[in-house]
């Protein structure tokens, strides 16, 4: 799944992060032009603490928010508190590209770790995107797959079981991050809390506990000090019975020039 890429081709073109080119270029390449357009509207830095919101239910939108780093969730409570993580997000995921178009959120954000954002206002959207029609056709394609990943979801929580629910999610957030280079040879980062799988995956977070615990004998997965190993991706993947085509990850728009 890993899209081979030349690193010296991407240094400080976004930054001390590329993370966004190379999830943009997973669908076509860019130009040097292109990559430092992207870096331009990313000045306006915020940090947020992890377990903290960068947006809450409620609040007016006045932003993109690009994650540069860290890891944050999309989700929504319940009057009597409880939680459901509907999408998760990792460095080179836009949370919401078109949200500003809204009166009000109707979901929260919130960071998981420390988060890295890049806050991107309107106007400056709409003049990327006027100008750099290679951009805004990798725009369109990274909205697709943002619904995409939403509709596997959604199967996942009604079709697979509790074993295949976990090791669908753990595959898929592996593979999003080798797509950015922020995981390798099967191991990654992997900040989420047994009640943070368990709110994305409609689990208890003690079923979560005695399911990670089953992978883990079968020999599927390492998981410990927010350090995850997957032993042996192919097998994984067949447990999950995980189809990787929703990704789009194959360089679908090999066929376009990088220079327009």
């Amino acid at each position: 799944m890993r899209v081979k890429r030349d690193d010296a081709a991407y240094r400080c073109y976004f930054g001390s992060d590329p993370a966004v080119v190379l999830k943009l270029e997973a669908f076509t390449s860019l130009s040097k032009d292109n990559r430092a357009a992207l870096s331009s509207i990313s000045r306006n830095i915020r940090y947020v603490d992890a377990r903290r919101d960068l947006i809450s239910e409620g609040d007016k939108p006045r932003f993109v928010h690009l994650v540069l780093d860290g890891w944050a969730c999309r989700y929504k409570t319940l009057p009597d508190g409880k939680r459901q993580i509907v999408s998760l997000f990792v460095p080179g995921d836009f949370c919401d590209l078109n949200v500003y178009i809204l009166r009000h959120m109707d979901h929260s954000i919130g960071a998981i770790t420390r988060l890295k954002v890049a806050m991107i206002t309107p106007d400056e959207m709409g003049s990327l995107t006027a100008e750099r029609p290679r951009v805004t056709q990798a725009l369109w394609w990274h909205e697709l797959v943002t619904v995409a990943i939403q509709r596997e979801w959604t199967l996942n929580l009604g079709q697979r079981s509790a074993y295949e629910r976990l090791a669908h999610l753990l595959t898929e957030l592996y593979l999003r991050l080798d797509a950015v280079r922020r995981a390798r040879d099967g191991r990654c980062d992997f900040p989420l809390t047994q009640n943070d799988l368990a709110d994305a995956t409609g689990l208890t977070s003690v079923h979560v506990n005695r399911t990670l615990q089953e992978l883990r004998r079968d020999a599927l997965i390492e998981l410990e000090r927010k350090q995850l190993h997957i032993r042996d991706l192919k097998r994984m993947m067949d447990v999950a019975m995980f189809n990787p085509n929703y990704l789009h990850l194959d360089h679908e728009g090999r066929h376009l020039n990088a220079n327009s």
